[in-house]
């Protein structure tokens, strides 16, 4: 169940980090990083590995992108 939760939770993410790719829209990725790293969590504990998979993912995508458009640093 929890592995459900963490793949909804990724997918909603992942949306999110798509939009934030768009221009004047890279403010998004600071709400993606904690819910992708919320999503981790809950997949961490969970027995599945796809939603921790597909959180980590994102969050690395989040991250770069912040580091790329020098809102990280």
């Amino acid at each position: 169940m929890l592995n459900l939760l963490s793949l909804i939770i990724g997918l909603t993410a992942l949306c999110g980090a798509i939009l934030g790719f768009f221009p004047f829209l890279g403010w998004m990725n600071w709400a993606v990083v904690p819910l992708a790293l919320l999503g981790a969590g809950l997949g961490i504990v969970s027995r599945g590995d796809s939603g921790r998979r597909l959180n980590l993912f994102v969050l690395i995508v989040g991250i770069v992108r912040l580091f790329i458009g020098g809102g990280l640093f």
